[in-house]
């Protein structure tokens, strides 16, 4: 029986992601195309090292990317919003100080320190400060919109971005 091909599998992925109901004003990754695998790198980092990317007066964050997974480590002030978007990255998130309200599939989660969430890709989700917090998200595949800054939903952009297909 012929095996599937990584390449196949990401074309399905993208369809059920482009053909699927959208809201009006979500934010929605779309893949990128996989680059040839590279060798995964040895780091190793202190977060004081880490460039810290002011987002919105609420919002700063610091990413560090292996080959297959990012960690971040974002600060939000009491009263940040995170937009609801979804991204084809499965994330989780473990909150270190502070918490965190979650809008997932209709109801609220609040994830308090010590405490974690994991999103499944393609899962539409908003988040809010409940109390100025430090979380650390990791990711898998890394977040292409982030390392590329093409994350205006989180930089406080005037207007809803128009949802990517």
């Amino acid at each position: 029986m012929p095996r599937a091909t990584k390449k196949s599998s990401t074309r399905q992925s993208h369809k059920r992601v482009a053909g699927s109901k959208q809201s009006p004003g979500l934010f929605s990754q779309r893949g990128v195309a996989s680059a040839p695998r590279s060798r995964a790198e040895l780091k190793h980092l202190k977060w004081e090292s880490v460039e810290l990317e002011q987002l919105n007066p609420l919002l700063q964050r610091q990413f560090i990317v292996g080959r297959d997974i990012m960690i971040a480590r974002v600060l939000l002030k009491k009263g940040c919003i995170v937009p609801q978007h979804r991204h084809v990255n499965e994330q989780v998130t473990y909150i270190l100080e502070g918490a965190l309200k979650f809008t997932i599939d209709g109801r609220a989660i609040v994830v308090r320190a010590g405490e974690v969430l994991t999103i499944p890709p393609n899962m539409p989700h908003a988040a809010e400060a409940l109390v100025d917090t430090v979380d650390l998200d990791v990711f898998n595949p890394p977040r292409a919109d982030w390392i590329n800054k093409d994350d205006r939903y989180l930089r406080g952009a005037a207007a809803p971005l128009p949802i990517q297909k």
